[in-house]
C-alpha cells in the first residue's frame, strides 16, 4: 500500500502528503537524484535556478544529490519550522525518517537549515521566506535568523508543540 502522494500545497507549490498513518521513527523514502559536485550544481543553480525549482541536497562528502534529474517523490518535501520528519545521511544516501506521527492526509516537512555564501540581504531573507504557518516560525528557510545567529530549532519545536 502506498504511503504518500504529491499534490498540490497550501504552503507553496507541491508537497507530500501521507496517504495512511506513519509513526514516529518510521523511514519514508530515500531522497533520490544525480549524484553530483558542488561545482556541478552551482553551475546548474546559475543557468537554471531562478527560472525553476532546485532540488538540491548536500552530502557530508562536498557532493550534491540533483532531485531534479533522476529525483523521486521526495524532491517535493516542503520546509517548515516545527518539521514532522527529518533527513538522515547514510553511506552517501539520504533517507527522510518521521520524527512525530504523521495522520493520513498530513503534509510532510523537512527543516531546511540553507545555507547561503553571500551576507544576508532583505533580498535574500525575501527569497528564503518561510510560509510554513507555525505559531513560533522562524519566517526563513535559512539555518540561520535575520541576525546571522543559528537557529534553535528544538525551541521551535517544542513552542509549536
Amino acid at each position: 500500500m502506498r504511503r504518500i502522494t504529491v499534490r498540490r500545497s497550501p504552503v507553496h507549490g507541491k508537497g507530500v502528503f501521507a496517504l495512511r498513518p506513519i509513526s514516529k521513527g518510521e523511514r519514508i523514502f530515500e531522497y533520490k537524484g544525480e549524484l553530483t559536485s558542488w561545482r556541478e550544481a552551482s553551475r546548474r543553480y546559475r543557468r537554471y535556478g531562478q527560472a525553476g525549482h532546485t532540488f538540491y541536497f548536500a552530502l557530508s562528502d562536498g557532493r550534491v544529490i540533483d532531485g531534479g534529474r533522476g529525483g523521486n517523490s521526495a524532491r517535493w518535501l516542503n520546509h517548515a519550522c516545527a518539521a514532522n520528519c527529518e533527513a538522515i545521511e547514510e553511506d552517501g544516501r539520504i533517507f527522510i525518517d518521521a520524527v512525530a506521527n504523521i495522520e493520513t492526509g498530513d503534509e510532510l516537512f523537512i527543516s531546511y537549515g540553507l545555507v547561503v555564501d553571500e551576507p544576508v540581504t532583505d533580498e535574500i531573507r525575501e527569497q528564503y521566506a518561510c510560509r510554513c504557518g507555525a505559531r513560533a516560525c522562524s519566517r526563513s528557510m535559512l539555518g540561520a535568523n535575520a541576525d546571522g545567529e543559528a537557529v534553535d530549532t528544538e525551541a521551535l519545536e517544542a513552542s509549536t508543540a
